[in-house]
């Protein structure tokens, strides 16, 4: 199993049991309909789009309105199905599937290096090495085309979204084609 495959086992196993259902704040905007607490096949929203503390070195993310906001892709839900989380996704995510976007973020390297073509992009930026800053719904898988300097400061990233619905790592979305914007 690699190091990638281990973290999202990982994140997926910091899950609430089935039973419970609960809706959780963020600072990146208040989703749509929530799932209601008691329904014994609903399952938590994930962690949501994660909490920037105020104690980060790193300036929380500026509004932009030529990003696709964080508040639309967190607002998911998940459902039980087959022994396995199944995110359901808002009509408003659907639309935005293979469409060429735009998204602002924090890096998460996935290996050493100054430059970096395959990493994830966060919500919020990461406190902790060994902690992820939110749920799946808060985080893009990123491929780009070429390079992308490493910066711990906010960055955007123009690709293709692919909205996933069984992705094998418990990944939610991911960008291809991907190019480093100013």
């Amino acid at each position: 199993m690699n190091h990638f495959s281990r973290f999202f086992l990982a994140l997926l196993a910091c899950s609430v049991p089935p039973t419970f259902a609960q809706v959780l704040s963020s600072p990146m905007g208040t989703p749509s309909a929530s799932v209601s607490a008691g329904t014994p096949s609903a399952l938590p929203h994930g962690q949501g789009a994660g909490v920037h503390s105020p104690l980060s070195p790193f300036a929380p993310l500026k509004p932009r309105s030529d990003v696709v906001a964080w508040s639309v892709l967190t607002d998911v839900k998940t459902v039980l199905q087959n022994r396995r989380i199944v995110p359901v996704y808002t009509p408003a995510v659907m639309a935005l599937n293979q469409q060429k976007v735009r998204l602002q973020g924090f890096m998460m390297p996935l290996g050493p290096g100054e430059q970096q073509r395959h990493f994830l992009l966060a919500s919020v930026p990461l406190t902790c090495s060994f902690c992820t800053p939110g749920g799946p719904e808060s985080m893009v898988e990123v491929r780009t085309v070429q390079p992308v300097k490493y910066r711990q400061n906010a960055v955007v990233v123009e690709g293709r979204l692919h909205v996933l619905q069984n992705d094998p790592h418990g990944l939610y979305y991911r960008f291809t084609e991907a190019v480093g914007v100013q």
